[in-house]
């Protein structure tokens, strides 16, 4: 199931397939009966629409928030996180069985890309309200690179992308918010608050189960977290940091702040 969305191109028909899976999956658990889960051969990339055109990010036209077009931009970059959020989630799934979890991590991981699939369909129906449409604009290259480098490390996989990646879109979030609030844009408001409430959860999922394999192999969770960021992550962490939302997905500061560009407080040395 999961491997049949990560090979889907279509961003509609790839949301609409994870959603289906996913009640599927939910609704096998609730009758007492659940799915096994078996083994995949995931592809090394999910595939993608003909459109965006994908840019190295360097080559990413910016585009000031301020104005309409450049609301259209944020609008389109939200749709492309969220997309490929998806394939993440279900490549999480089919990569990583040869480690046993608990049928827990599944339905983590199946929850939150359902709840990915619900926002990308709700970024589209605001682009729609703008006249435009994911595919219209170019995206980033590089949103894909986490997961090839983590490949073969679930513990990687689960420090970088959830707990890096994901993370610093509750510290961005708000501020999003803001610029479709003096817009008046409530749609894209409603979505995005939508997206922020549900994005604590995915980030708290991947501090779970990081803290879970460090237990079973008698890790320390917040030395290994440095270790597994600064081999997998090209980059130190950028504050400011949304301290509330973080601590309320598990993540202390003691975790992020000694792996950011500028000096942390006292407390996190």
């Amino acid at each position: 199931m999961a491997v049949e969305v990560l090979t889907t191109a279509d961003g509609h028909a790839k949301t609409a397939l994870s959603r289906r899976h996913a009640a599927t999956w939910f609704a096998a658990r609730e009758a007492g009966n659940p799915l096994p889960v078996g083994h995949a051969a995931p592809p090394l990339r999910p595939a993608r629409p003909e459109k965006p055109e994908l840019l190295s990010p360097r080559d990413v036209p910016r585009r000031k928030p301020g104005t309409p077009q450049g609301r259209i931009a944020l609008l389109h970059a939200v749709a492309h996180i969220e997309l490929n959020a998806v394939d993440l989630h279900w490549d999480i799934i089919a990569r990583f069985t040869d480690t046993e979890m608990p049928i827990g991590f599944y339905d983590d991981w199946v929850k939150s890309a359902d709840e990915e699939s619900n926002h990308f369909n709700l970024i589209c129906d605001c682009l729609a309200e703008h006249d435009s449409f994911y595919g219209a604009l170019p995206a980033h290259a590089g949103m894909w690179r986490a997961a090839e480098d983590t490949i073969e490390d679930l513990k990687g996989r689960l420090a970088v992308v959830p707990m890096v990646l994901e993370a610093r879109g509750l510290d961005v979030t708000p501020g999003m918010i803001k610029v479709f609030e003096n817009a008046k844009d409530r749609r894209t408001v409603e979505a995005l608050k939508v997206i922020y409430a549900e994005e604590v959860g995915h980030v708290a999922y991947g501090a779970k189960w990081f803290n879970f394999l460090c237990g079973r192999h008698d890790l320390d969770p917040k030395q290994t977290f440095h270790d597994l960021v600064r081999h997998y992550f090209h980059g130190a962490l950028k504050p400011p940091f949304n301290e509330e939302k973080r601590a309320d997905a598990g993540l202390p500061p003691d975790f992020y702040w000694p792996l950011s560009d500028e000096t942390p407080p006292a407390y996190a040395r």
